[in-house]
């Protein structure tokens, strides 16, 4: 199980946990509050009555007065109201009063006229001057029988006369504690699926962000161009760039000692052949040995300024993470550049060998990147093919769009790569001996083809063609 799912796991069962107990707690509540509320109501209307009462109790017409008459009355009212979703069709309360001593002197069901209830709580203390209240079931047995009854004491010219005590079905608060706890109910619900998606969301957040991490560190062991993660936090970013840092600082080292041992390899027999010639010179030699070792010499120098170049050239692509010059290109506009460069710069040597350079870029090939590196590699592929073009050969350039790259390929007529060869074609330093004079080249040439295809976000690839000769094609994203 993977830290995000972990997470996810213990958030939701500490927000599950939360709303339950929060929404236990509340629906527990609700019912009690609302007979608290009810029997604020009660009070005033028992007071009120009360009042009313007094002057039918104190004349004993309390059975037969305005009082009794407005109370049946009120009791064949269908109130007919709306209050919310539910609705009341009907006045629901009983009302009984009593002497001093307790007995029952009225009772708008006329089912208690001269009962003694002087040892009923509401009633009792009442008439001791205290407050008077209590919840009696008609059955023990079921709680939906209960009713509220709350008292009120009636006062004649200052004097008790008696006592009056107004009750309510606590049945008809069913509906409102029902209708309470389904809404809560579907409260609560929507809250654990809020935080469940919330959850999710926070778990996928996370997962992005570790994975991003997980996607840095492995393109870093594979040696791949990859940028450090940005999202996922502060705490995210400042690992990324930690683990930046490392990569940068360890890559350096052993970038400088592979660097320093390949190019102490690769001087190693120029300078040989230099030192070598320098020697037989300090002695006296015929004219033409002189200008033979003279020759020697140059040409060996200027392998290794050739050297040098490529490999800083080469350099300063693999340390780069991204284009240093990403602007809005044509790659049409940059092969046609290119082509013509390398016609007006080895027209003599094209002439002498009777190469012939074509180039098939019809159209626009919009891409993005930085134009001098592109333009370096296609120069580096150029130079490749006709370094092993047969004489009479023809070289050929073409771009290809296709739906998501766009694919330069550069192919010739020689011999193409031995089996042997082809795993390693794109590895530093190495190279093949040049048909036309044996020789090998820096082996530089085809990695910075390579970087630079892959630090553009896509790849370079060799083959040997079919008919004979070999293909190169540099891939990078279209737009």
């Amino acid at each position: 199980m993977n830290i995000s799912v972990r997470l996810f796991l213990g958030y939701f069962l500490v927000v599950g946990l939360a709303a339950w107990f929060a929404l236990d707690t509340v629906t527990q509540e609700i019912e009690p509050g609302l007979r608290q509320a009810t029997e604020e109501t009660l009070v005033d209307a028992a007071n009120m009555l009360a009042e009313l009462a007094a002057d039918d109790l104190a004349n004993h017409r309390i059975n037969s007065g305005n009082f009794a008459a407005a109370l049946r009355a009120t009791r064949r009212r269908a109130p007919d109201a709306q209050i919310f979703d539910i609705k009341k069709e009907r006045v629901d309360f009983r009302v009984y009063i009593t002497d001093t001593k307790g007995q029952v002197v009225f009772d708008s069901e006329g089912q208690s006229l001269g009962s003694d209830f002087s040892r009923w709580q509401d009633i009792a203390k009442v008439l001791r001057g205290e407050y008077g209240a209590r919840t009696t079931r008609e059955d023990p047995d079921d709680p939906a029988t209960s009713s509220m009854y709350v008292a009120a004491p009636v006062f004649w010219q200052g004097e008790l006369i008696g006592a009056l005590s107004l009750a309510k079905p606590t049945a008809t608060l069913a509906p409102y504690v029902q209708r309470t706890e389904q809404r809560l109910r579907q409260s609560g619900l929507t809250m654990l699926a809020a935080s469940a998606a919330i959850g999710l969301l926070f778990s996928a957040w996370l997962t992005w962000s570790i994975y991003g991490l997980i996607r840095y560190a492995r393109n870093v062991s594979a040696g791949r161009k990859a940028e450090p993660p940005v999202g996922g936090g502060r705490q995210f970013s400042e690992l990324a760039r930690a683990l930046t840092l490392m990569r940068e600082r360890l890559e350096g080292k052993q970038y400088v000692e592979k660097y320093v041992q390949n190019l102490a390899h690769e001087m190693k027999s120029p300078l040989t052949a230099v030192v070598s010639a320098a020697e037989l010179m300090e002695a006296p030699l015929p004219e033409p040995e002189r200008v033979r070792f003279a020759h020697l010499i140059r040409e060996q120098a200027s392998r290794l300024q050739h050297t040098i170049e490529r490999m800083l050239q080469l350099a300063r692509v693999e340390q780069l993470q991204r284009p240093e010059d990403n602007q809005a290109l044509d790659l049409g506009d940059l092969a046609r550049q290119s082509a013509q460069g390398i016609r007006d710069s080895r027209r003599a040597l094209l002439e002498e060998r009777g190469l012939t350079l074509r180039l098939d870029a019809e159209g626009h090939f919009p891409c993005r990147g930085d134009a001098f590196l592109l333009r370096q590699a296609i120069h580096n592929l150029l130079d490749n093919a006709i370094d092993f073009s047969p004489p009479g050969g023809t070289i050929q350039m073409t771009l290809e769009k296709q739906p998501d790259t766009l694919r330069l390929k550069v192919s010739d007529q020689g011999t193409g790569a031995p089996d042997y060869a082809l795993p390693q074609i794109f590895e530093r330093f190495y190279s093949l001996p040049r048909p036309a004079t044996g020789n090998k080249s820096t082996g530089l040439g085809l990695p910075f083809v390579r970087e630079v295809a892959e630090l553009h976000g896509g790849n370079a690839h060799f083959a040997n063609r079919p008919e004979g000769g070999a293909e190169v094609w540099l891939e990078i994203p279209a737009g």
